[in-house]
Parts: C-alpha cells; sequence; structure tokens
C-alpha cells in the first residue's frame, strides 16, 4: 500500500482518474489540494481526503510516494518543479507544458530528481495502436510515405466546456485549444511511431465561436527525418469521426475505420486487405500504469523528455499556423 496526493483537480480526466483509484487496493489518498477550495473540497470527499490549503504539507510529508497533477496547464511547472524537489512521483496530465520553454524545463527538473514520471497518452495502449508500431518496426510497410492519425469529438458542439472545464477553452490557461488538447494523442502516436520530426506546419481555426476565439479544428502536418509525411487532425466539432488511422508505404497500407482495422502488406502472410483481428492485448490505461509502476511493478512509462517534446512539436504548429509557414520545433 503506498500513499499519494491528488494537487490539482482541474481537468476533464480527473473523475475517470479518481474512479481508477478507488478501484484499487494498493493505494490511499491522503490529500487534496487545489486552488479552487470547492473543486478540492468535492474530490476529497470522494477520496476521503484531507483538503489542504498549500500544497506544502504535501511536499513535506515523506508518507507521500507520489502526486496526480490535474491542475491547469499553466500551472503545471510550478507544482511539477516543487514535486521534483521534494522527490515525489508524479503522474501529471497532458499536454506537459503551454510550450517548448516550460515543458523542456520540467523534463530537466524531474530527470534530475530521478522520480517516476508518466502522462496522460493512453492511446499507446491501444491494441491497434500497438499492432501498427510493431508491424512499422517489422518493416511491414516498406518504406512508409504518409501516415494519418486523427482524434476528434463534438466537444463544442455539445458546450463541453460551459462550465467546469470552462478553462480548457481558455488558451491562456491550457495552453492550446481544441488542436492541441486532442491533437497532442495523435501528435504522441506518430512521433512514438516514426521518431525524429524536422519541420512541422498547421492550419488552425474556429467554427461555432462558442468559446470566443478559442480554436475549435485544426489540420497538421509533420515532415519526418526519415522521409514520412505525417498527417493530424483534431477538433471538437466533428459529428462523426470514422476514419482515425492510415498508415500507407511502398509495400503495405492499414487504415482504420469505424474502430476496424484493414490491413494489407506483402510481407506479413493473410494480409490481403480485409479486416485484421490479429492484435495484441490493450495494455493497461496509462493513468493504471503509473500506480503500478510506483506500486513497484516493471512498466513502460512515457518519458518526461517525451512529453516535452510533444509540446515543443504543437507549440510549433500554432506558430506556423499563424505564420502561415514550415518551422522546426524546439529541441527537434
Amino acid at each position: 500500500m503506498f500513499r499519494l496526493a491528488l494537487v490539482g483537480a482541474a481537468h476533464i480526466h480527473t473523475p475517470g482518474f479518481v474512479k481508477r483509484i478507488l478501484a484499487r487496493e494498493d493505494v490511499s489518498v491522503d490529500y487534496v489540494y487545489d486552488h479552487d477550495s470547492a473543486r478540492a473540497t468535492a474530490n476529497a470527499e470522494q477520496l476521503g481526503a484531507a483538503v489542504v490549503d498549500d500544497p506544502t504539507t504535501i511536499w513535506d510529508d515523506p508518507e507521500i510516494a507520489a502526486v496526480v497533477i490535474c491542475s491547469e496547464t499553466d500551472r503545471h511547472e510550478e507544482l511539477v518543479r516543487a514535486a521534483a524537489t521534494a522527490g515525489k512521483h508524479m503522474f501529471v496530465e497532458k499536454p506537459l507544458g503551454m510550450g517548448a520553454e516550460d515543458a523542456y524545463s520540467m523534463a530537466e527538473a524531474i530527470e534530475a530528481a530521478g522520480v517516476l514520471f508518466q502522462t496522460g497518452y493512453f492511446r499507446r495502449g491501444t491494441p491497434v495502436e500497438l499492432f501498427l508500431k510493431q508491424q512499422i518496426e517489422a518493416g511491414a510497410f516498406g518504406k512508409i510515405t504518409r501516415v494519418r492519425h486523427t482524434n476528434c469529438h463534438s466537444g463544442s458542439l455539445g458546450g463541453w466546456f460551459d462550465s467546469d472545464w470552462r478553462w480548457m477553452a481558455d488558451p491562456a490557461q491550457s495552453g492550446c485549444g481544441a488542436f492541441g488538447d486532442l491533437g497532442t494523442h495523435s501528435l504522441d502516436i506518430l512521433l512514438w511511431w516514426l521518431g525524429d520530426v524536422s519541420r512541422v506546419t498547421a492550419d488552425i481555426d474556429v467554427a461555432t465561436e462558442r468559446y470566443g476565439d478559442c480554436d475549435e479544428f485544426g489540420e497538421g502536418l509533420i515532415k519526418f527525418a526519415s522521409g514520412t509525411i505525417g498527417s493530424l487532425a483534431a477538433g471538437w466539432v466533428d459529428v462523426a469521426h470514422p476514419v482515425g488511422i492510415i498508415v500507407s508505404g511502398t509495400e503495405g497500407h492499414a487504415h482504420v475505420d469505424n474502430g476496424k482495422l484493414y490491413f494489407k502488406s506483402q510481407n506479413v502472410e493473410g494480409a490481403d486487405g480485409g479486416e485484421w483481428t490479429k492484435l495484441p492485448p490493450a495494455q493497461p490505461h496509462a493513468f493504471d500504469l503509473f500506480l503500478d509502476a510506483v506500486a513497484g511493478k516493471d512498466v513502460t512509462l512515457v518519458g518526461a523528455r517525451e512529453a516535452a517534446l510533444r509540446s515543443a512539436v504543437m507549440e510549433a504548429m500554432y506558430e506556423a499556423a499563424e505564420k502561415q509557414t514550415w518551422l522546426t520545433p524546439v529541441g527537434c
């Protein structure tokens, strides 16, 4: 049994994390901190924890092994640095930073502290994404020419960010709008699959103006060092999202249509372009992997430097969209 604290409860995924904690028998939550006292109290009541009005109580308690940071993004750096100084393992909800500068600064602090780190890139654990990574690495597609990964929902249309999660549609607090919020998951998968980035560009826009000038959809392009052209789309204004993945190469092709994978490869027996169901098992959710790691299990987590790179690339996409040009992200 280990003890942790919830430090910030602003993110829309916080309720899901609370449920995951309550479903386990190897962890207890002692403290909840949030600058919004009502939010802190509501989560503390569910977790059977004490509310603290100053996170110093958490940093100073040697019995607290880890913290879950779900604050607004613009509050991440202060909290992450304090957690690192205190030697606390940490789960920090994505995106790690507002941009390259604060994200790389946090990564350096985390690495220097030698603590466990994880962020919420849960798509790495899905059977389709795992399978396609395996096939990319095995050369099933030959030379990969283009890859597309998208992540869209109807959040703006449904008013998801009208009240409790309003800060997520305020780029001053979140660092981004819809394109960055959902697109960071697609970006993570593309970089996880294909590696080093050469340059990026994007076009990002507003559809409903429900949240003022906060962006609601966008398309990005990535030129990878390998020569592959990657594209990603993300938005809060989609009424349907049937085709989420395309991988095209000189010797193979794959796409996902309404959750079903279709796979063709001259290098894989039986891969004739029809539906492919021979997939690896799903991995635990990224948050559960973090709790498993703190509990002492040997699992693979997202590195702090990986998370920082994604903030840097996304920042470059937003800047490229504004300037209508191509840019090389910081750190690439």
